[in-house]
């Protein structure tokens, strides 16, 4: 009897340490932002770029991070970019205002060049609020890119900086048997943004990371998306659980990967989308430094 006692008791114990497990987890995985660092080197950087740094934030859904967002603004400064670039699904669709992120993108861009592609949560909203959103980043300073490419110059050297958004049917679900097969390949690329000048070095924003081979066929050198969210929920020494097109373990949840000499960089984002929380996958601040390999 005194056995069994014990037994319960030890259970009751590990299954308390197990519950305060669980909710420190999902406290710091969903307000502990964690900077997350990549170097990138190519030959074809650019002698007076090495050393260029880039701060990638996607996926804010409007989320607030301390008083008026201070807490990822102290972040992102302690890194000194030299530009942020900002890769969609910065609000939500069903925002009804979008003052969090409007505050945050005035604060940046009053102190950096800061560059903006819209993710599918503002390609949903109504063509009107759509375009009444654009016009107020781009008064807070933001430079959108929208389907079209930016020079960034320093002294007699440049990089080309694309951004690129397309029709939200390529945003598969491959539950759906319609759906499953659809693919953005190089022909629509190259039909929206033109071809890329493979001598340069191309930068290429864009929200969705799943084309990547399509992206790198075209030209681009470095490529830096967000839309997964990590995974949401992130498991030990296997990666992120699942995709927003209903697929498990996705290959591109986040984090650097190299093919055909071209790199992609995901990030895991900062707000929690549609789900509503994340497990084991911290909201992350992107820092991508040019290096002349």
């Amino acid at each position: 009897m005194k056995k069994l006692k014990r037994i319960k008791r030890v259970c009751f114990f590990v299954l308390i340490i197990f519950a305060v497990f669980i909710i420190v987890e999902i406290l710091r995985s969903n307000f502990i932002i964690t900077t997350k660092l990549y170097n990138i080197s190519k030959e074809n950087v650019p002698v007076l770029f090495n050393g260029y740094k880039i701060v990638l934030i996607s996926d804010l859904h409007s989320k607030k991070f301390g008083y008026n967002n201070k807490e990822l603004i102290n972040i992102i400064d302690k890194q000194s970019p030299d530009i942020i670039v900002m890769s969609g699904d910065m609000i939500s669709t069903k925002d009804k205002e979008w003052d969090v992120f409007l505050s945050l993108s005035k604060k940046l861009a009053e102190k950096y060049e800061t560059y903006y592609v819209v993710g599918n949560h503002e390609q949903n909203l109504k063509n009107e609020l759509l375009t009444e959103f654009i016009a107020k980043i781009k008064k807070a300073g933001i430079v959108v890119l929208d389907n079209e490419k930016t020079i960034i110059e320093k002294g007699n050297e440049k990089i080309n900086l694309y951004g690129l958004w397309f029709n939200l049917r390529y945003y598969k679900d491959l539950t759906n048997e319609y759906q499953k097969d659809i693919h953005f390949g190089i022909e629509s690329m190259e039909k929206i943004l033109g071809t890329s000048n493979k001598e340069d070095f191309n930068i290429l924003i864009t929200h969705n990371p799943i084309y990547y081979e399509t992206y790198s066929e075209w030209g681009s050198d470095l490529t830096l998306c967000g839309h997964m969210h990590g995974g949401m929920i992130r498991l030990p020494f296997i990666g992120g659980l699942f995709s927003p097109e209903k697929e498990m373990f996705p290959k591109y949840d986040s984090g650097v990967f190299y093919d055909n000499n071209s790199f992609l960089v995901v990030s895991r984002g900062l707000g929690n989308g549609n789900l509503g929380f994340r497990f084991l996958n911290c909201p992350e601040v992107t820092v991508i430094t040019l290096n002349k390999k």
